[in-house]
């Protein structure tokens, strides 16, 4: 009754701030079942006939356990130490859900870092949460809802924000882009993520700090330390691209074969992708699922992995269009000594159910899908070849006309008469003879070729964008169409209106052709 306002007594406000020590105690995670606060505890792993220790809560780290020592030194230590086994899988299946919720609720690009560790690329996402820094505190508040703690760091290369969240000082670290190489120099080079084998190359030269490798010259490096090291370097400070496999929240369409003997004749391959595009189409048709993006995978004996794509512009599972755009790209395929193993991957996917299909008869008057025509011609000359022009809701003639896809259906066109051909940019005239301010012009030279007109009409008054800058705040086109001897007809503009200075220079242009 009360918070229905029924009674006279205030009722309490719902959000209103609660004492700190009660919001702590509300967040705090709940012990779990067999833990005992105070108590230092361990993990161990079985590694042969011993037990190492594979992680260490803070209170065992304060007490001089770590991570690699044995189990029987840590007992023999420490008395009351709580040792369990260690459950990699468990730590595994828990990372691959945060990624997977990072997929679906921060950043399309999210992956498994490690152990103990994600990748998240924040390029183009973090103003959804208020920037950076407001995001990262939100991903703390959320790992430590849910018992866990964390360490951020965020820079322009994966190398640095790894380095800089595992060995850094601070829990969180905003690099600003450009700074990797000075911020990681005092880090210890394990932060470069090497191989145990360079790390005891580097100790027995004297390196310790990432610094120390900066001035060395890279052929000297790599042979003492070895290639993989200057990779990891040039990866960190940004020279090198370290791209990021992301995980899928849906898995990707996928069917393989995999061959008693080593295929490499032109007939044997264009049958195997025959019978994968059939498996492929059977498991799309499964999931009502079309593919737009095919990926041919050739795994040859000799370890290179030989790959085809193709696109479509419609959502597709039509086993003789994928066949046929296979066949114009098998030329590129190279199979070397031969080919053990192919796949099909379909990356991007969309929804595709069954469709009302139109009649047998031709009159019918059902439109024909331009859909395969248009990949074949995109497979010949390239997916920037073919496109539609479109209206854009502008009236200066340049900024009214767009490109879209070949599919895309064309916004309605002015009612106004425009030339056939727009020049991408009007061409200055020269010579013009006009009465102004309301006449076509009687005679013009345009690339070097004088014009005399016969018949004009006009003008059409086109006002400049005030809103996009300030030039075009009085700026007018007075636009004629003109006919001149030779029975061309030609779309020309004056700046200005001829009356006012401000509206223009009184400046004659070409900018378009009738016919």
């Amino acid at each position: 009754m009360r918070e229905m306002g029924r009674r006279s007594e205030p009722a309490g406000h719902p959000f209103k701030a609660r004492h700190r020590d009660e919001a702590a105690a509300m967040t705090a995670p709940a012990p779990g079942p067999g833990l005992a606060w105070g108590r230092p505890m361990v993990l161990i792993l079985r590694e042969g006939q011993r037990e190492v220790i594979s992680s260490a809560c803070p209170l065992a780290l304060e007490l001089g356990l770590y991570p690699g020592m044995t189990a029987a030194h840590a007992r023999a230590l420490i008395a009351d130490l709580d040792v369990r086994e260690a459950e990699p899988a468990a730590d595994r299946a828990l990372l691959d859900r945060l990624a997977l919720h990072a997929a679906r609720q921060w950043t399309p690009t999210a992956s498994v870092s490690g152990a103990d560790g994600l990748w998240l690329d924040l390029t183009g996402t973090t103003h959804l949460f208020g920037g950076e820094e407001r995001f990262c505190r939100r991903l703390t508040a959320f790992m430590n809802r849910l018992g866990l703690t964390v360490r951020i760091a965020v820079a322009g290369t994966p190398g640095a924000a790894h380095a800089l969240a595992r060995f850094g000082s601070a829990a969180m670290t905003l690099l600003p882009s450009g700074k990797e190489a000075e911020a990681m120099a005092d880090l210890p080079l394990a932060a470069l993520r090497l191989q145990p084998e360079a790390l005891t190359a580097a100790a027995r030269f004297g390196l310790e700090r990432i610094a120390d490798l900066y001035p060395m010259p890279r052929g000297p490096l790599a042979r003492r330390l070895g290639l993989r090291t200057v990779e990891r370097l040039d990866q960190a400070r940004g020279s090198v691209a370290e791209p990021i496999t992301p995980v899928l929240p849906v898995e990707a369409p996928r069917v393989t074969r995999q061959f008693l003997e080593p295929i490499g004749t032109p007939e044997s391959i264009a049958q195997v992708i025959a019978d994968l595009v059939d498996d492929l189409a059977t498991v799309l048709q499964r999931r009502a699922l079309g593919a737009r993006t095919v990926v041919l995978m050739a795994d040859r004996i000799d370890g290179e992995v030989q790959r085809l794509i193709i696109g479509a512009s419609r959502a597709t599972r039509d086993k003789a269009h994928l066949k046929r755009m296979f066949g114009l790209k098998m030329a590129q395929l190279d199979p070397g000594l031969g080919i053990e193993a192919m796949h099909l991957l379909v990356p991007h996917h969309e929804p595709l159910t069954a469709q009302a299909a139109g009649t047998l008869v031709e009159s019918s008057g059902a439109a024909h899908d331009l859909a395969p025509l248009i990949d074949q011609l995109a497979m010949r000359a390239g997916p920037s070849a073919l496109f539609r022009m479109s209206s854009r809701e502008s009236d200066v003639p340049e900024r009214a006309m767009r490109r879209v896809s070949p599919l895309a259906s064309p916004k309605g066109w002015p009612e106004w008469k425009r030339p056939v051909r727009l020049l991408q940019r009007p061409e200055a005239l020269s010579g013009v003879v006009a009465l102004m301010p309301d006449h076509p012009p009687r005679r013009f030279t345009w690339r070097r070729q004088d014009y005399r007109v016969v018949a004009g009409d006009g003008p059409e008054r086109i006002h400049g964008e005030w809103w996009r800058n300030g030039r075009e705040m009085w700026a007018v086109r007075d636009y004629f169409r003109v006919e001149t001897q030779d029975g061309m007809r030609f779309w020309l503009f004056r700046r200005g209106d001829g009356v006012d200075a401000l509206t223009g220079d009184l400046t004659w242009y070409m900018h378009g052709m009738f016919g």
